[in-house]
C-alpha cells in the first residue's frame, strides 16, 4: 500500500489545509462589509451637472433668503475654493432617462454652477417622498449666533484675520464683524440678547454703536422691559440721540470728496474775506446743495443704499445695505440700478 493511502483520514485532512495565519486565505473581505454601507458606497456618484434638474415642487420659494444671488455667491466661493464636501441627494427622473432630480442641495447645486464647476458629488437616493425636503430644512438650524462668535474668536485667537475668516467661511467681512461683537457686549445689551429680547444681530451692532455714543440713555431704554426691540424702534432712538448733535466735521461730502474740516480750510464756509479776526458768520442755506447724501439703488427687486464709508474688497464691487432688513452685503456694482439721491 502505497504511503499516501496508509493515511488516516484525518491525517488527510490535516496535511490539505494550507498556511494561511487565521485561515482567511482566499476569503474575499468584501462580503464582510456591511450591506448598507456597500449600498450607500454605490449610491455615491460623481454627477455632471448637465444632468441635474431642480425639483420644480421644490418647498422653498424663490425669493426666499436662501436663494438670494449674494448667498449663492458665498457658497459659490466656497465650494471653488474647498469643493463640495457634503453630496448632495437625487433620485433618478423618471421621464429623462439618465438624468436625476434634486431631492436636497439646491444651494449646493447652485453655488457649483456659480463656481463653474461641471460635476458634483450625489447620492442616488429613489427612496424619496416631497416632505423629505421640508423635514431637512426645518431641522436644519445650524450654528447660534453665539457659537459662531464663539467659532470667530478661537479663530482670532489662532491668528487668523477677520478678512481670512470671512474667506474660509464664504461669508462677508460684514458678517464675520457682525458676529465678532457679541464676544465683547456692555452687559445691559448682552443680558438683552441672550435673553431673547433682542435676536437679530444687525440690531445688536446698531445699540452697540448708540451705545458707545449715549451708554446711559441705552441702558434706562432697555431697562424698560415693556420696550419692544424692533428695526423700527432701534432706529427711532438712534435718531432720537442723534438730534441735536454737531454733525461729524469728517462726514465726507458725496459731491466734492471733501470733509466738512477740509471745506472749512478751503474757505467756504463762513468767514468774510479779508477779516480774519471776526467770528463765523452762518450763510444762508443752499437748498440746491444736500448736506448728507444717501445714494438708494435696487438690486434684486430689493431698495438698497450705497455704504460710501466701506472699502469693497476688489474694484467693480461695492458695500450696500437692505433699507428693510437692514443687512449688510458686498455686491457688483453692475447689478445696482440707482433709483434716488435723497438727503439723510
Amino acid at each position: 500500500m502505497s504511503a499516501n493511502t496508509d493515511k488516516k483520514p484525518q491525517e488527510a485532512a490535516v496535511t490539505t489545509k494550507k498556511a494561511g495565519g487565521m485561515g482567511l486565505a482566499g476569503m474575499k473581505l468584501s462580503g464582510l462589509l456591511k450591506p448598507q454601507a456597500a449600498a450607500e458606497e454605490s449610491a455615491l456618484k460623481e454627477l455632471e451637472l448637465s444632468l441635474i434638474d431642480e425639483d420644480p415642487h421644490q418647498p422653498r420659494l424663490e425669493d426666499n433668503p436662501g436663494f438670494r444671488p449674494e448667498m449663492i455667491a458665498e457658497i459659490g466661493t466656497t465650494i471653488k475654493d474647498r469643493g463640495v464636501k457634503t453630496p448632495i441627494s437625487v433620485r433618478e427622473n423618471p421621464d429623462k432617462p439618465g438624468h436625476y432630480i434634486i431631492n436636497d442641495g439646491a444651494r449646493r447645486y447652485r453655488g457649483s454652477k456659480w463656481a463653474e464647476k461641471n460635476t458634483i458629488r450625489a447620492i442616488v437616493d429613489n427612496d424619496f417622498v416631497p416632505d423629505d425636503q421640508v423635514v431637512a430644512n426645518i431641522q436644519r438650524e445650524g450654528h447660534t449666533a453665539r457659537e459662531i462668535a464663539k467659532l470667530i474668536a478661537q479663530r482670532m485667537a489662532s491668528g487668523m484675520k477677520k478678512g481670512e475668516i470671512a474667506k474660509r467661511w464664504g461669508k462677508s467681512p460684514a458678517y464675520v464683524t457682525q458676529h465678532a461683537a457679541l464676544n465683547n457686549l456692555p452687559p445691559v445689551i448682552a443680558q438683552a440678547f441672550d435673553s431673547g429680547r433682542i435676536a437679530d444681530i444687525t440690531l445688536v451692532n446698531e445699540l452697540l454703536t448708540a451705545h458707545k455714543a449715549k451708554p446711559q440713555e441705552v441702558a434706562d431704554w432697555l431697562a424698560d422691559e415693556s420696550q419692544e426691540i424692533t428695526r423700527g424702534s432701534v432706529k427711532l432712538l438712534r435718531e432720537f440721540l442723534e438730534e441735536g448733535t454737531d454733525r461729524d466735521p469728517n462726514t465726507v461730502d458725496a459731491f466734492n470728496g471733501k470733509t466738512d474740516a477740509e471745506n472749512d480750510e478751503d474757505g467756504e464756509g463762513d468767514q468774510d474775506p479779508g477779516d480774519s479776526g471776526r467770528k463765523k458768520t452762518p450763510k444762508e442755506p443752499d437748498p440746491t446743495k444736500i448736506k448728507k447724501a444717501i445714494v438708494q439703488v435696487e438690486i434684486n427687486g430689493d431698495l438698497c443704499r450705497l455704504i460710501q464709508t466701506k472699502r469693497p474688497s476688489e474694484t467693480g464691487l461695492a458695500y450696500f445695505k437692505n433699507e428693510i432688513s437692514g443687512e449688510e452685503f458686498e455686491a457688483d456694482l453692475t447689478t445696482a440700478k440707482m433709483v434716488a439721491l435723497v438727503e439723510g
